[in-house]
């Protein structure tokens, strides 16, 4: 089992590149960074975690600029979006965006994605709320011909173009993997229907519902997709089981913080990715 880490990177963290180098330093697969483009000061849904909504929510930098950074910092670390608020983002730019990362690192980005929660954020990007899941699909579907057809062209009710050249193409064929983040069973469904591995957060227990999941794959024609459990628990015991249950990766969620604070965490981390090989 692989163990990433995730960080809201900001003017007040660790940088990108520094982190990277000591992730990879200590045996992490991977670094993860999430996506807010801004946020209204209105309010419209709750904060999926309850409470006020985090400083490093409002302060996060752009997850492909910081993500190139940490490649450039590295050789074997994996980079990926966690996550890229596709509804929000145009999906030929987006396109464009993915394939450079991935030719940049070597065939080593990773596209988490998610379909967003914050209605005000997404509403000022023109999309509306009650969509975004059909919308989200579309432009994922309309990317992967970009990046996998020399004249590329898509027709949907949501997203439409004729055919275009798009360069350059992703290095990962036939694209970079898509993990598709969201709860059972809603976010396993899109992960069935257009991702290749599911991605859900550990506000529930996520292992009693693989075998559900595992399930539904062989219904819909599929192996059974890998899944990286988000908010990995710093505990051997339950790294042991989530390895056991056949768990393909967990993250850990770093604080937005600088080098003092968070390395000796991730050297204890490092231990615990020393006794689980």
């Amino acid at each position: 089992m692989k163990i990433g880490a995730a960080m809201f990177f900001t003017d007040y963290s660790m940088m990108p590149g520094e982190l990277a180098r000591a992730l990879e330093e200590r045996g992490f697969d991977s670094v993860w960074a999430p996506e807010h483009s801004h946020i209204p000061l209105s309010r419209k849904t709750p904060f999926p975690g309850g409470g006020d909504l985090p400083k490093k929510y409002y302060d996060a930098m752009d997850p492909f600029v910081t993500l190139t950074a940490a490649a450039a910092a590295t050789t074997t670390l994996k980079i990926g979006t966690g996550v890229c608020l596709v509804n929000q983002r145009d999906p030929i730019q987006t396109a464009k965006a993915v394939a450079s990362l991935d030719l940049l690192s070597g065939g080593r980005f990773l596209f988490g994605i998610g379909n967003g929660w914050n209605q005000d954020e997404m509403e000022n990007h023109g999309t509306v709320f009650a969509t975004r899941h059909k919308l989200v699909r579309e432009r994922i579907e309309a990317m992967k011909a970009l990046w996998t057809k020399s004249k590329a062209e898509y027709h949907g009710e949501m997203v439409a173009f004729d055919p275009v050249m798009a360069w350059p193409k992703p290095v990962q064929k036939p694209h970079p993997p898509i993990l598709v983040g969201g709860a059972f069973p809603w976010g396993a469904r899109r992960a069935i229907r257009y991702g290749d591995a599911w991605m859900p957060l550990r506000r529930r227990e996520v292992r009693e519902v693989l075998p559900q999941f595992r399930e539904m794959c062989r219904a819909a024609g599929l192996a059974p997709l890998p899944v990286s459990i988000w908010e990995a628990r710093e505990d051997l015991d339950s790294l042991k089981r989530d390895r056991d249950a056949g768990v393909d990766r967990v993250i850990v969620s770093l604080d937005s913080a600088k080098a003092d604070v968070i390395l000796p965490l991730l050297d204890r981390w490092a231990t615990l990715i020393g006794a689980l090989s």
